[in-house]
């Protein structure tokens, strides 16, 4: 019988051969990350969000999955204007974490 669907493939990570040097350095060097909440007010004013891809909590989530390289990509897409900083509801300098990234 024809439901007019098909399972997706799992998008199941192995946590266990991720590695998270990235993240952990980032971590580091940056500890506001750790107090991200995940309110989106960041992703919300985002001036190339509204046109790509770009969301800083996608980007905090595929580094905390290993997927480094998928991250910088959409790194590229950021205009680096500062917005998400200024909305912050928790005093992050996402733009100052955007740039240690991509060193």
């Amino acid at each position: 019988m024809d439901f007019g669907f098909c399972l997706s493939p799992s998008s199941h990570v192995k946590m266990d051969d991720v590695d998270l040097t990235t993240f952990n350095h980032l971590k580091e060097t940056n500890p506001d990350i750790n107090t991200c909440i995940a309110c989106g007010s960041c992703t919300a004013t985002c001036t190339a969000g509204h046109f790509t891809e770009m969301s800083f909590r996608r980007l905090l989530l595929m580094l905390q999955r290993g997927k480094e390289d998928e991250a910088k990509k959409m790194i590229q897409r950021c205009m680096l204007c500062g917005k998400c900083t200024l909305v912050c509801s928790r005093g992050i300098n996402i733009r100052k974490i955007l740039l240690d990234i991509t060193r």
